[in-house]
């Protein structure tokens, strides 16, 4: 898996819940031709589909692929038939959240409706939608799961809109901009293809905006309440946008899936699925237990992001028993984290290399490190004599991208001595002249003084450090508490190897003398 999402200042998604590897459905739902347009009734057991498959009334047809429960997979996709298709183009279906009315394109949007979920669709009308079709606003609709709004995009000025009714026996209003946060201020670019959770919260949505990485990337904006503003988009990254054609997000109603149509793998569009997960390992320490259950008690009734992860993965805005079910879910399995960037668990027994295992990468020990495979806090660990002893990794990270967090064990260490540090730029996690842990990674303004501790951790004892940056403040911890924090106006920035065990420019004095293992960096805030 990889991909956090919270909103921070690089335009891409980080933070509070991930995405798995987007997956190909595969066949059946997938043809050798173009499928495109999934769209899933709230159950899960219907999934609408646009496709030019062979045995449809016209160029594009508009198919359904069922499923006993969502623990089976997809059938084979059934063509609508009369009177849903003819032989012009129908796209984009939208099938609402009970299943009862069926939205679609076809020059012009419009709607069949049916008693129940085994009824055949009634006859296709747009009577109700005549506010909607005066317009250019009425491509790729995506309802509410009250059926009560309908996201639309413009093909004529490439943006989204939203278009009301009060009940589901009332038409349609005219459709509204969502304004220039979503859309942009007299820009060109395309947004189209909006998806809306179930809560109405959230909504990804298409686009060519800059900072995207293809022709059409995944991003997504949010809001507080259903009335709330929309938050600056951002962008899905890499897992999700390959760089190629990502659009037609579909999110499903329980929000553990993104389904989103691509060209990545192969010149025909097809649908795929990427799993929706909330960030679990709160604390950094790899385990999804009773100490990340503790962390949530310790945020309880509050809007913390990270701890906010039921009932869906982005949260409802306050932490609360949803979230203890959601969290439950996955105390006791092993979770691969995406926000872990670097670890290095400093294991190894022997040699002059120790590896990145989120990376693959190997880095350089350098002087005459010892191995200790038994001494380690979780394993082994590396012991350093305090005279040239350090360890030289490849870049990592900028500190002025975004939020991070920068945890080590140590034992050991003296005053002056530096834990980890960053060539041509700060000295992350040190002990300044009493023993205290420090950090001198700081703004480049008036305010880029050294945030420095009361708590000395040069007592040969074993202790858990950490940096940590939210976008706004920096922290130090010990052993799971903070002990110093401060406001920042932002961290300067260096994309340079880093140095385990050895101050920014190695000079004497900044070597460490003691033993550190588990040496961890996430792209997010983690809570001690």
């Amino acid at each position: 898996m990889s991909l956090l999402l919270v909103f921070v200042l690089c335009m891409v998604a980080k933070g509070d819940f991930t995405f798995g590897e987007p997956t190909n459905l595969g066949l059946p739902v997938n043809s050798f031709d173009h499928d495109w347009s999934p769209s899933i009734r709230g159950d899960g057991l219907e999934m609408y589909l646009e496709s030019d498959r062979p045995g449809g009334e016209g160029t594009y047809d508009i198919w359904v692929s069922t499923r006993a429960s969502k623990e089976d997979d997809w059938g084979a996709p059934t063509n609508l038939g009369a009177p849903i298709n003819t032989p012009d183009w129908q796209n984009s279906p939208c099938i609402s959240a009970d299943g009862l009315e069926l939205y679609w394109n076809d020059w012009g949007l419009w709607v069949a409706r049916r008693a129940t979920v085994s009824d055949p669709w009634g006859e296709a009308e747009n009577d109700s939608l005549i506010n909607v079709n005066t317009s250019n606003v009425n491509s790729a609709p995506c309802l509410s799961s009250d059926g009560l709004s309908l996201f639309l995009f413009s093909w004529g000025e490439w943006g989204l809109y939203v278009s009301t009714r009060p009940t589901r026996d009332d038409l349609w209003s005219e459709p509204v901009n969502l304004g220039p946060t979503v859309n942009g201020v007299n820009s060109t670019w395309e947004n189209r293809d909006p998806a809306i959770s179930a809560d109405g919260l959230l909504l990804i949505f298409s686009s060519d905006r800059d900072g995207g990485s293809g022709r059409q990337d995944l991003w997504m904006t949010r809001r507080t309440t259903i009335d709330g503003p929309w938050s600056e988009p951002v962008n899905l990254g890499p897992t999700i946008n390959s760089g190629r054609w990502e659009y037609q997000p579909e999110i499903s109603a329980d929000g553990k899936s993104l389904l989103f149509c691509s060209n990545r793998d192969y010149d025909d569009h097809d649908i795929y699925q990427a799993e929706v997960h909330p960030v679990v390992d709160f604390n950094g320490d790899g385990q999804v237990d009773g100490k990340d259950l503790l962390c949530m008690a310790a945020h309880w009734s509050t809007d913390d992001t990270l701890c906010d992860i039921g009932p869906y993965a982005w949260g409802d805005g306050i932490v609360d028993v949803q979230d203890v079910v959601a969290l439950a879910e996955y105390i006791g399995k092993d979770v691969n984290d995406p926000t872990l960037i670097a670890h290095w668990p400093l294991d190894e027994t022997e040699g002059t290399t120790t590896r990145d295992i989120i990376s693959g990468t190997d880095s350089h020990v350098l002087g005459d490190a010892i191995w200790e495979p038994d001494g380690g806090q979780i394993g082994g660990a590396l012991q350093l004599d305090g005279t040239n002893d350090y360890v030289v990794t490849a870049p990592v990270m900028d500190p002025a991208d975004g939020p991070f967090s920068v945890l080590a064990w140590i034992k050991g260490g003296a005053p002056g001595q530096v834990i980890i540090s960053q060539l041509m730029g700060a000295n992350y996690l040190m002990l300044d002249a009493e023993g205290r842990l420090m950090t001198e990674l700081a703004s480049i303004g008036n305010n880029n003084n050294p945030l420095i501790s009361e708590i000395k951790i040069d007592d040969r004892q074993w202790h858990r450090v950490a940096l940590v940056w939210n976008g706004q403040y920096r922290k130090l911890c010990v052993d799971n508490a903070i002990v110093a924090e401060d406001m920042q106006d932002g961290l300067a920035g260096s994309g340079h190897r880093l140095y385990i065990g050895a101050g920014k420019n190695a000079e004497p004095g900044t070597y460490w003398s003691g033993m550190i293992d588990d040496v961890r960096i996430y792209n997010r805030v983690v809570r001690p």
